[in-house]
C-alpha cells in the first residue's frame, strides 16, 4: 500500500523509516545516542554505590528513555504502511522487547535491567551509515545457519546421546562414593568435560574413570570443530545467491530495487534524496 508523502502519517514515515534520507539518518543518529545513553544508565544503576547516591536521577533518566522510546515505537506502527508487517518484523519485535523491561517493575523490580536489550537496536547503525558489506554478510551467516538447521540437529541429538551414556558409565564407575551421586549428576559431569570447561567440581577419582575422562576430553576438542566446519561449508555455498545487500527497499511501495536505481518501477518513487 503506497502512502502520501505530503499527509503527516507519510512525512513521518519518511523521517523514522527512511535511513536513505536527510533527516531520516539524522533521526536515526539521535535515536542510537538515545539507546546508547539509555543502556548506561541501567549499567550504571546496577552499582551499588552510584545506584544509592544517584537513585532519583538514575531513575528519572530511565523513565525519560522510555516514554521516548514508547512513543518512538507507537509512531512507527502509525506511520508504517502495513503496521503488522513492522510488529512481526525483526526490528519491530526488538523495538517492543526495548520497553516492555521496565513496565515490567510493576511486577518483577528488577526487570529494568533487562532493558540492555535496548543495545540490539544500534543494527540499525548498518543501515544509517550504509555499510553494505555488514548487511551482505550477515545475510551470508543467515542463509547458513538456515541451511545448517537440519545437520546441527542431527549433531545436537547425537551429543544428547553421547553425554548421556558417559554419564550413566561415570555413574557405574565411580558411584556415590566420588560425588557422582546420580546419572543426571553424572550427565552433568560429561557435559562439562566434553565441551573442555572442567570446572573442578567434580572428578573421577578412579584410574578407569580417569581414563574415561582423558578420552572425553580429547573427544571434546573434535566434536568442538564440527558444527564450525557444518556452517562454514554452508557459508561458502551461499554467498553466491546473496542478493539482498545490493538491492534497497522503497520506502513508499516497499519494492525492492537495485541500489544503483533512482526511481522506483513500481510506483515511480524516488529512491535517493
Amino acid at each position: 500500500m503506497a502512502i502520501d508523502r505530503n499527509s503527516l502519517r507519510g512525512k513521518l514515515f519518511i523521517i523514522i523509516f527512511g535511513a536513505h534520507t536527510r533527516n531520516g539518518r539524522q533521526f536515526d543518529l539521535v535515536l542510537l545516542w538515545l539507546i546508547l545513553l539509555s543502556v548506561l544508565t541501567v549499567c550504571l544503576e546496577s552499582v551499588p554505590s552510584i545506584r544509592d547516591e544517584y537513585h532519583p536521577i538514575l531513575h528519572g533518566l530511565e523513565v525519560f528513555f522510555t516514554a521516548v522510546f514508547s512513543i518512538e515505537y507507537l509512531l512507527r506502527v502509525y506511520s508504517h504502511p502495513k503496521p503488522l508487517k513492522y510488529l512481526f518484523s525483526f526490528f519491530g519485535i526488538i523495538d517492543l522487547l526495548s520497553i516492555i523491561p521496565f513496565y515490567l517493575t510493576f511486577i518483577l523490580p528488577a526487570g529494568h535491567f533487562l532493558v540492555t536489550i535496548r543495545i540490539i537496536r544500534l543494527l540499525r547503525v548498518f543501515r544509517i551509515l550504509k555499510l553494505t558489506s555488514f548487511v551482505h554478510h550477515a545475510h551470508v551467516l543467515k542463509t547458513a545457519i538456515i541451511a545448517s538447521l537440519q545437520k546441527i540437529t542431527v549433531f545436537m541429538l547425537t551429543i544428547i546421546a553421547l553425554v548421556l551414556i558417559i554419564g550413566t558409565v561415570m555413574y557405574v564407575v565411580e558411584g556415590e562414593e566420588h560425588g557422582f551421586t546420580s546419572i543426571p549428576q553424572s550427565i552433568y559431569w560429561a557435559i562439562v568435560t566434553i565441551t573442555t570447561v572442567g570446572y573442578g567440581d567434580l572428578t573421577p577419582q578412579t584410574p578407569l574413570g580417569q581414563v574415561i575422562s582423558s578420552i572425553v576430553m580429547i573427544m571434546g576438542y573434535a566434536i568442538i570443530a564440527v558444527p564450525t566446519g557444518i556452517v562454514t561449508v554452508e557459508m561458502s555455498r551461499s554467498q553466491p545467491i546473496s542478493k539482498r545487500a545490493n538491492s534497497i527497499e522503497c520506502l513508499s511501495c516497499g519494492k525492492a530495487m537495485p541500489v544503483n536505481s533512482n526511481y522506483c518501477s513500481n510506483c515511480g518513487h524516488q529512491l535517493h534524496e
